[in-house]
């Protein structure tokens, strides 16, 4: 399949700034890639906004940005020419480009320093940013339930979140409600239990929907890595090896599943 200019622009911020993400988009067949390119692209870029900026008047504005984008795209009328807005608007049908309206939304939490209010909050966060980008990729490939669209994309979205404690530290926010060693593996085993519950539904998706779970493929290893030594995320060692990385992504490309 020849990729557009755009699709290539898409696949090049990817390669860039989401190396994980690009990795499962090219171990894809080459007509998912078309869907994955600029999807993880938007994600990438919203996912960027609040951090590109110390004034959050402007970091609030680039995500209004987006929001405004989605909107176009819903509606279905004329798109503003973008390099990752054009090939999502040819991607998106006007009901999915609406649900992802949350994805940017709930990004406003990077923006300001204060903690998630509690447990339910930070579900909101993950189900929101990482649970609605698999609801997207699923629905935009084939179909995917929504119920198990945000129990993975709950995983997907907790194991990369445990991952980035420190840089989030580091930036003065204050991303766990418990830090304590014990809370950290209860919420990886919480996540464990999720991912167990997304699994029971994978099978029941179309063959060419199947792509769109490829970005969780280190998921499942590393929230186990997280409840068996939660210290790893503090220490920001929670990481898999490069051999057992690929391994596992070419495992999980092989069988259509994480």
């Amino acid at each position: 399949m020849q990729l557009s200019d755009d699709l290539i622009a898409c696949a090049g911020l990817l390669e860039r700034g989401d190396p994980d993400r690009f990795a499962a988009a090219m171990a894809a067949p080459p007509e998912a890639r078309r869907v994955l390119f600029p999807l993880y692209a938007f994600n990438l870029e919203v996912a960027r906004a609040p951090w590109v900026t110390q004034e959050t008047m402007i970091a609030e504005m680039r995500l209004q940005w987006w929001r405004d984008a989605l909107e176009e795209i819903a509606k279905g009328g004329a798109v503003r020419r973008h390099e990752v807005v054009t090939p999502l608007a040819q991607v998106l049908d006007a009901e999915t480009a609406a649900r992802l309206d949350p994805l940017v939304g709930a990004r406003r939490w990077d923006i300001y320093r204060d903690p998630f209010e509690d447990e339910g909050h930070l579900t909101r966060y993950l189900e929101e940013t990482s649970g609605l980008l698999l609801l997207a990729a699923g629905r935009a490939l084939g179909g995917i339930d929504e119920e198990v669209a945000l129990d993975a994309g709950y995983a997907f979205g907790l194991a990369a979140f445990l991952r980035a404690v420190p840089e989030l530290e580091g930036k003065g926010r204050v991303p766990l409600l418990d830090g304590r060693p014990e809370g950290v593996a209860a919420l990886a085993r919480g996540g464990l239990e999720r991912l167990k519950r997304a699994r029971r539904g994978f099978g029941k998706m179309p063959k060419s929907a199947r792509p769109a779970l490829l970005a969780g493929w280190q998921a499942g290893p590393l929230l186990a890595l997280a409840a068996k030594e939660p210290g790893r995320v503090a220490e920001g060692t929670l990481q898999l090896s490069e051999f057992s990385k690929r391994a596992r992504l070419v495992a999980a490309a092989f069988r259509g599943r994480v």
